[in-house]
């Protein structure tokens, strides 16, 4: 057995971006339920706040870098399956006989298989394409124009997040033609979620570019959802 080496600390600044991201993620997949209207556009009540969990997935990428992302995005991940398994078994709790509400506490909290199957499959998608193209961008432009980084990564991850949570969620059961719009309003109110917060997006990533001395650049950075030392390790155990 090998001596323990002491590991440093994560930053409490990269704690904090990251708990903010896994808390607006897990949040706005309980509040999703409720649809809501948004001047003409008619989407789930969960567009108030989850696109906050795209412009903290920006600041990790841009601070921190793809690794330290796409860490948090498996976490993320994880905790979502968490509460939704949590949820589940507080919906199977038999109810007291004085608890006149059970029916809708299922109804609003549990949601559907094909809905948890189709909100986990988008997001993986949506975050890791959008911290794929915010990496690549930032080295193509040398770390300049930072609004067309967090933008164009929100048009990729968002676009593709709308339309796999979308088909697969709602497919047969509605038809294309409302689908497509549904689709298309969610873009176009997350993407100008986007544009609305790129002044507090650069004041977020100046302040902890500053406060951390860090601005990562992955120029030689593997992208690969699942590193290979995990696949690796997963495969032959841990080192002994």
């Amino acid at each position: 057995m090998r001596p323990a080496t002491p590991t440093r600390a994560p930053s409490p600044l990269l704690l904090a971006v990251a708990a903010l991201f896994v808390a607006t993620l897990v949040t706005s997949n309980i509040i999703a339920v409720k649809v809501a209207n948004v001047g003409p556009l008619t989407v789930p009540a969960a567009i108030v706040i989850f696109p906050l969990a795209y412009l903290f997935g920006d600041v990790l990428t841009e601070v921190w870098g793809y690794r330290v992302a796409r860490a948090v995005i498996w976490t993320g991940f994880l905790a979502n399956i968490v509460v939704v398994l949590f949820i589940a078994a507080a919906i199977a709790i038999p109810a007291n006989t004085h608890y006149t509400d059970q029916a809708a506490y299922a109804r609003v909290l549990g949601e559907t298989p094909r809905l948890v199957l189709a909100s986990l499959i988008a997001y993986l998608l949506g975050e890791f394409l959008n911290a794929f193209v915010l990496a690549r961008l930032k080295v193509a432009t040398n770390g300049r124009f930072l609004w067309v980084r967090t933008i164009g990564s929100t048009l990729a991850g968002q676009g593709v997040d709308s339309v796999v949570f979308i088909s697969i969620a709602f497919a047969g059961t509605q038809p294309w033609s409302l689908l497509l719009v549904i689709i298309r309003d969610l873009w176009v109110v997350k993407v100008l979620y986007e544009i609305l917060a790129t002044p507090v997006t650069y004041a977020i990533v100046t302040f902890l570019k500053r406060a951390e001395g860090i601005d990562t650049y992955d120029r030689n950075t593997s992208f690969a959802p699942v590193p290979m030392t995990a696949l690796r390790t997963l495969v032959r155990g841990p080192a002994r």
